[in-house]
């Protein structure tokens, strides 16, 4: 057979096999489109019920309803590139793996999901262990089309040679949204995504070593793997910032989940809205563990007694009350050992009883015999609770308080965060200070938090409310009932409608919601496991918010402590885990860089060393065709330095998409600048991309994003902006995929070491 021959039949048996994987996907698409509109066509009946029934019957027909909701938005998020590869065993049997698995009317397997055991192979096979697979097959799909596929025939092929596949996905045009990465797990991700789900689990690996991924992915394969001991808690992701939130959200859906909660340390809180807090000397003291300390004691300087004997009018009797019975009130109260809401009706019980003791002998002295008087007066005690002196006396000492109020006063009130932080320098107290009711920040967050489990919550408050609320439905069901006996009587109908039952029918109807729902609004939900991607930037009070939310201490930890943005940053995982975790974690590592050229890994990783920070060493996957630049300019030439460079970057990357990384106070001169040179092309992160190719960043919005090109101006302002850490530097470095350029106007000496030899 010649060699024109030989072509001949590769390409024709291509061609053969390129029109079989068509047809299959074809099919399978045709499974999905019927499973789709099944679900549509029950989610229709159910809806048409409408609120016929019982309340049970309603709750039942809510469920039905998500269910059938929730299972329409996995079919519709699985849409695109269903299917991405097929394995074919020793044994000439072959299985396609795709986004969610598939299967016919008789329960044959169509296609398997990437989360299924049978799957494992697809991504852990070598030629060193095939496992019983003769041949990987990649298959490239555009929407629904399958355009082309690539074969790893594992008894021919090198172990450590990465896939055309692969190196594809990893130099292919940034688009601004996280993609993922189910096609080209390698065998160390996949080992992580799959390890099992008890104790905590720390991934450690450098910039661009796939990290979010293997966290994200790990988040759909626990929900696959562990779903009926999941289904009840939920899966909480934690990211640094919303700008790295919504680079991500779409990603766990193409994965065939819906229903992990997904937030940032800062949006925790139900009910608080927070703004970027840039005073990052204030969000450093505020992460310390002193804080415990201090908030306990603002709590604390809440419950007091007063400086004299006073007297409290009740019904027209005047009681006295000295220091020492407040002060008893108060002894006996925080012996309860309750929270600061619930230790108040101690207090108040005691008070009462002290008052009710005072004024019972005044009502009823003794008789002349010396017998007590047994006539019954309880109602005293409520005279004495609607007392407006008793109340306002009692509140003076112990007043009930709400988490954000705290927080609010200890950080307004100088004499107020004195008195509760006498460990605080001076220096401290007025960094941590600032205006009454300045919008809460990310790092106030777990102060709140932290407020709240001191606090508890307004539970009689709460209660008298729904009381009220119940009673006046009565009353005006009452109202209503009355008119219509009255209609009733004249025809001669007896009426069998209770006022109760009438008030019972005007209360808010209960819907069914989802557990991520009903997680996200509840403070005190507690989730069966919990994943942390980026935690090097966590401070001890955000550790301690999220590990009260997993009393069994399930987590997936994923980060790079040498991408710190704090200067003082923990060196090791131990120190950082140990007050939580103890000695209970384990570390796997992952080795290879698969975003950033060597090139440019050889840079940052120099810059980083020189700070002495401790640097995991990922071999690049590639080296890169761009070595990074250095481009010195002057204080007045600067800005159009700059637009020089960029527009530069952008012939050179065409369709590319170009991060432009500065301080924040540069931020908004260097945006009129871009956004008046490239009029609608600058993207700030806030909803989606479109069509825009500049990013303009902070090193802290970058933190866990990546761009085609990254332009960072003015270096030594990125380190001296986080009080002398090269963290945020070394991120912002590590963010490119192709192109690295940094603009300066420093002097030699005045750069930071590792970048002046470029």
């Amino acid at each position: 057979m010649t060699d024109q021959q030989g072509s001949t039949d590769t390409t024709s048996w291509y061609e053969q096999e390129l029109a079989i994987e068509r047809r299959y996907v074809a099919k399978l698409y045709e499974r999905l489109d019927g499973l789709r509109d099944e679900k549509q066509e029950q989610l229709k009946r159910i809806q048409a019920q409408g609120l016929q029934g019982s309340f049970q019957n309603q709750s039942e027909r809510d469920s039905f309803a998500s269910l059938y909701q929730d299972r329409i938005n996995q079919l519709n998020a699985v849409d695109d590139r269903l299917v991405f590869g097929r394995l074919d065993t020793e044994q000439e049997s072959h299985r396609h793996i795709g986004r969610i698995g598939l299967s016919d009317d008789e329960r044959t397997r169509l296609l398997v999901d990437w989360r299924a055991p049978e799957a494992a192979p697809f991504y852990q096979a070598t030629a060193a262990n095939a496992q019983g697979v003769a041949r990987r097959r990649h298959i490239m799909m555009t929407g629904r089309e399958v355009e082309s596929f690539e074969d790893d025939v594992l008894n021919s092929s090198h172990p450590g040679e990465a896939s055309q596949t692969l190196l594809s996905a990893v130099s292919a045009p940034r688009t601004g949204v996280m993609g993922d990465i189910v096609a080209t797990i390698q065998r160390e991700q996949d080992e992580i995504i799959r390890d099992e789900m008890r104790g905590v689990l720390v991934v450690q690996g450098g910039p661009g070593t796939g990290k979010t991924a293997v966290a994200l992915h790990r988040a759909a394969y626990l929900l696959y793997t562990h779903r009926e001991r999941l289904a009840k808690n939920g899966v909480l992701l934690v990211g640094p910032s919303e700008a790295f939130m919504n680079y991500i959200d779409q990603v766990l859906p193409s994965l065939g989940e819906t229903g992990v909660v997904m937030s940032s340390v800062g949006n925790l809180y139900p009910g608080i809205e927070v703004v970027p807090g840039h005073d990052r000397s204030a969000a450093e003291i505020k992460g310390r563990a002193l804080m415990t300390e201090v908030l306990a004691n603002a709590v604390s300087l809440r419950q007091r007694s007063i400086p004299e004997t006073t007297w409290v009018h009740v019904d027209g009797i005047d009681l006295r009350v000295r220091p020492v019975q407040i002060r008893r009130a108060i002894g006996h109260a925080r012996k309860s050992e309750r929270p600061h809401n619930q230790a108040r009706e101690v207090f108040v019980d005691h008070m009462v009883r002290t008052l009710y003791d005072q004024l019972r002998d005044i009502v009823s002295p003794k008789r002349e015999d010396g017998l007590v008087n047994k006539a019954d007066r309880t109602y005293l005690h409520q005279e004495i609770r609607q007392s407006r002196d008793v109340r306002r006396l009692l509140n003076m000492c112990w007043k009930p308080l709400t988490p954000t109020g705290v927080v609010n006063d200890l950080l307004s009130q100088p004499k107020y965060l004195v008195d509760a932080a006498p460990m605080l320098s001076t220096s401290e107290i007025l960094t941590l200070l600032r205006e009454d009711g300045t919008p809460f920040t990310d790092a106030d967050v777990p102060l709140i938090d932290e407020a709240a489990e001191l606090l508890g919550e307004l539970v009689a408050d709460t209660a008298e409310a729904e009381q009220s609320l119940n009673q006046r439905n009565v009353d005006t069901a009452e109202a209503a009932l009355d008119n219509m006996y009255n209609a009733l009587e004249d025809i001669g109908v007896d009426g069998i409608v209770t006022a109760e039952m009438l008030a019972a029918a005007q209360e808010p109807e209960t819907t069914w919601a989802s557990v991520a729902d009903r997680a996200k609004a509840d403070r005190t939900w507690t989730y069966g496991h919990i994943i942390v991607d980026e935690a090097q930037e966590l401070t001890y009070m955000q550790w301690r918010m999220l590990f009260r939310r997993s009393p069994l201490r399930s987590f997936t930890i994923v980060g790079d402590l040498a991408q710190a943005s704090w200067a003082d940053a923990s060196a090791d995982w131990t120190t950082v885990l140990e007050p939580f975790a103890g000695q209970n974690w384990r570390l796997s590592e992952l080795t290879v860089n698969y975003r950033t050229p060597e090139r440019i890994t050889d840079v940052a990783t120099r810059v980083a060393t020189h700070a002495g920070r401790p640097v995991t060493r990922p071999k690049a996957l590639r080296l890169g065709d761009f070595d990074p630049e250095l481009i010195r300019t002057t204080d007045e030439d600067v800005g159009d330095t700059l637009l020089h460079v960029v527009q530069s970057q952008l012939e050179r990357h065409h369709g590319g998409l170009v991060g432009i990384i500065v301080t924040a106070d540069q931020y908004v001169d260097v945006y009129r600048q871009l956004e008046s040179a490239y009029p609608g092309r600058v993207w700030t992160g806030a909803g989606r991309r479109r069509q825009r190719d500049l990013a303009l960043v902070t090193p802290q919005q970058a933190k866990g994003l990546e761009y085609d090109v990254v332009i960072i101006s003015e270096p030594q302002h990125v380190v001296a902006s986080a009080n002398g850490s090269v963290g945020d530097l070394y991120v912002a470095m590590t963010r490119a995929t192709q192109s690295l350029a940094i603009i300066t106007t420093a002097r030699d000496e005045d750069l930071p070491a590792g970048l002046r030899d470029i």
